[in-house]
């Protein structure tokens, strides 16, 4: 892209930008009230470890709930964990964070401060409030194997000791993989092991067809089972596949996270959905989705249309929590300026520290006409590797089709980690991309 063209991009997005306070300013989520009647908000991040990404989500988080009636937040985070959320929120634990909750890499991820004070402020709005109109607090991703193998039979052992000793049977054809259940895929592959998926599943519709009596019992801690029981019938899937390809692994992991968050909205909850840019931007606009790969982001589209809305974060530079590699200690790292060919150059040249984009304003039109171009957009997971950032972290995208607003913030700091859980023995998260 020339220079000529690169100004000109600019001097069509400078107008268009609404500045923002900083997120602690009450006035800040007031830029979320435009889609304050939508079903289905989703908030991303570019990183995973930006303290200004969370401080701006949990505030229009708050706004959404305390004036449009929003009551379920669900996040990129393990079910089990989040569940310890839950029920601090509800009033049914005195922690947010026990020992055992977010306790593998990368714990910084959610076991952080600014999370602990988004979690204060919903259990105080929580308070008073009957059970069905409270803040639930869910979580959507598939990595947490054997927590959920041990919740399903936790649940049976208490209700049911028949059939935990039926479903403890049947989980033994993963037990021994429960660990490092990227090996179980890898056995799968090569031969050495015939796939879990039968035994698993039959777990699921177990629970499925004693529903009626298990929830006449307990309606929640039946909720939480057979949540659990999906979520290892989908991480079997998952790692059993993963050694075939990452665009297949990543669309059923997205797949899950997308049925996840249907099945908490079935009974008209309207819902706050917080996950990385790369899951909630429409994929169809970047290179994941031209190599075959969909997402939160394209799915929520497909089902809710204009309901669903798809909000990108972005950033210059700044410090991040991080690892160098998987399972390396989290440091908080220095982020390089981003490049000039990229889409957050042209905000970095706007001049505005914050700011907000609606690309669904009709005004925006000729801003999005001009930008129909693909340029690079940078994505930090829980790695970062600035030696080669080029190649590690800068993809294709289409911006003004992949989100309906975008949220600035030229300079950010590192999300500030709470002290670490007892470490966890188990579950791989997204290795290698960490997104």
């Amino acid at each position: 892209m020339t220079g000529s063209t690169h100004s000109a991009l600019v001097d069509c997005l400078r107008p268009r930008l609404e500045p923002l306070p900083d997120p602690s300013d009450p006035a800040f989520g007031a830029c979320i009230d435009r889609f304050g009647t939508a079903r289905l908000v989703l908030l991303g991040e570019a990183t995973h470890g930006t303290a200004e990404f969370y401080r701006a989500r949990a505030a229009m988080t708050r706004r959404l709930v305390a004036r449009h009636g929003f009551r379920l937040v669900a996040v990129e985070a393990d079910w089990p964990d989040a569940a310890a959320i839950d029920r601090f929120l509800r009033r049914r634990a005195e922690a947010a964070f026990p020992e055992e909750a977010f306790a593998r890499f990368p714990s910084w991820m959610w076991r952080n401060r600014e999370i602990l004070d988004l979690a204060e402020d919903l259990r105080a709005f929580n308070a008073g409030r009957p059970s069905e109109d409270q803040v639930r607090f869910r979580g959507l991703d598939v990595y947490s194997l054997g927590a959920s193998m041990r919740a399903v039979l936790d649940y049976l052992d208490a209700i049911d000791p028949a059939a935990a000793r039926q479903a403890r049977d049947r989980y033994g054809c993963l037990s021994p993989w429960h660990a490092k259940p990227e090996r179980y895929g890898r056995e799968v592959m090569f031969g050495a092991k015939h796939p879990c998926e039968a035994a698993v599943t039959q777990i699921l519709r177990g629970l499925q067809d004693q529903r009626l009596a298990y929830a006449a019992q307990d309606p929640e801690a039946y909720l939480d089972a057979a949540q659990n029981a999906r979520i290892v019938r989908a991480a079997e899937q998952y790692y059993r596949i993963m050694y075939r390809g990452s665009v297949e692994s990543w669309n059923i992991r997205d797949r899950h996270m997308f049925d996840t968050l249907r099945h908490l909205m079935a009974e008209g909850a309207r819902a706050v959905v917080w996950a990385h840019n790369s899951h909630i931007g429409h994929a169809g606009a970047t290179a994941m989705g031209w190599e075959g790969e969909f997402n939160i982001g394209e799915l929520a589209r497909t089902a809710f249309g204009d309901e669903a809305v798809l909000v990108g974060f972005g950033t210059d530079r700044g410090t991040v929590a991080a690892a160098e590699d998987w399972d390396a200690p989290m440091q908080v790292m220095a982020v390089r300026p981003v490049r000039e060919d990229s889409h957050e150059a042209l905000f970095r040249a706007a001049g505005m520290p914050r700011a907000f984009l609606d690309l669904r304003d009709p005004q925006s039109g000729g801003l999005r006409e001009a930008w129909a171009q693909p340029r690079r957009e940078r994505a930090i997971g829980v790695v970062y590797r600035p030696r080669t950032e080029l190649q590690s972290h800068y993809f294709e995208a289409v911006l003004p089709e992949q989100f309906d607003a975008y949220v600035w913030f030229e300079e950010t700091t590192a999300v500030t980690p709470l002290p670490p859980a007892k470490a966890r023995a188990g579950e791989s998260e997204t290795y290698p991309t960490g997104l």
